[in-house]
């Protein structure tokens, strides 16, 4: 380093100054920095196909006439997804910032870290199939089908405690044929605690008699209970499946209710427009917020969409920054949006955000 010592203090000085800056460089190009680039990621029809497959089939009897027939080119009902870029370095960073169609956000917003990547990715599939789950409820009970009773949770040391089973749906009670909460009811009404009973239930898709010894609960009266977490929500005579591979997250609930809605209730609820919106869903038609409303909207937009449905939670967000030509149609629950969509096809205009 006799070179380094002959130097001039100014000179030492750039020679330092150029090595940090070679460094610092060099982490700035290869070293990922704690962020996630967000941006808008890819949209579906679920009135239509992704390659050669429906996104909705129905299988089994009882479908209504027309519900397989596929609408692509009828009008759209399109779910909206983001992109996120993991692994991004400063400079990556900043020229997908610069873009304007990214957005940054720290990395564990969307991957806790007590969190392995698969186990995220785990958790997004089954929100997925949760969304599904809830939408196809919230849509059957839109339109009406029966109820029928299932059972939800069984505590431990209840009369069906290692009898019964979740998702066993009850269909009879010592001969008395359950259809709903009402009609188990009145079956147990007459009972007392300690009475055997036979609980007929479908389990998988066969009949089962159980024999339930029934306990007590002082919450109800003198009447024997089964000391289950009954579930009541609706089933159609035949399966429902919603396919799209390679997604995650519920978000996508909303666009799936009006999707089976649309192909179970014989109405086209586009009126041939071109509809895209997000939002979760519950089984009761509630409307949930999301995340990245306003990258969802650009999603959206660059489709083809003119009407965007937007979760009454994410308006103020949405309202900022809306793409040219997109209207944006404010909804907390199913009815809203199904009313909304009535007004379109009517011509009117239905409240926005």
């Amino acid at each position: 380093m006799s070179w380094f010592s002959r130097l001039s203090l100014r000179g030492r000085t750039l020679v330092v100054g150029g090595a940090a800056s070679v460094v610092l460089v060099g982490a700035a190009v290869a070293i990922p920095i704690p962020y996630v680039a967000v941006s808008p990621g890819v949209t579906y029809n679920v009135l239509g196909s992704v390659g050669d497959a429906q996104v909705i089939t129905f299988a089994g009897d009882g479908v209504p006439a027309g519900a397989d027939a596929g609408r692509s080119g009828e009008g759209n009902l399109n779910m909206t997804t983001i992109s996120i870029s993991d692994g991004i370095t400063l400079f990556e960073s900043l020229a997908l910032w610069a873009s304007g169609r990214f957005a940054l956000a720290p990395r564990e917003d969307y991957f806790p870290p007590d969190q392995t990547i698969e186990q995220v990715e785990a958790q997004n599939a089954q929100a997925f199939r949760d969304s599904q789950s809830a939408a196809e409820i919230a849509a059957l009970r839109y339109l009406d089908y029966p109820n029928v009773v299932y059972v939800g949770d069984i505590a431990g040391g209840s009369p069906s405690s290692g009898v019964l089973q979740p998702q066993d749906k009850i269909v009879g009670l010592d001969g008395a044929p359950i259809t709903d909460f009402p009609s188990l009811q009145a079956a147990l009404a007459g009972t007392s605690p300690g009475q055997a009973v036979t609980v007929t239930v479908d389990r998988d898709g066969q009949s089962v008699d159980e024999k339930v010894t029934l306990g007590s609960n002082p919450s109800v009266g003198e009447q024997g209970v089964l000391g289950i977490g009954a579930v009541q929500r609706p089933q159609a005579p035949f399966d429902i499946t919603i396919s799209l591979e390679r997604i995650g997250g519920p978000s996508a609930g909303l666009m799936f209710t009006l999707g089976l809605i649309d192909r179970l209730g014989g109405q086209d609820l586009t009126g041939g427009k071109f509809i895209a919106g997000t939002g979760t869903i519950d089984g009761d038609g509630k409307v949930g917020p999301i995340g990245g409303v306003l990258l969802k909207m650009i999603t959206a937009r660059e489709a083809g969409a003119t009407v965007f449905l937007v979760p009454a939670d994410n308006c103020a967000e949405a309202v900022t920054q809306v793409p040219d030509g997109l209207e944006l149609v404010k909804v907390a629950t199913l009815e809203d949006a199904t009313q909304a969509l009535a007004t379109l096809r009517a011509g009117g205009t239905p409240p926005g955000c």
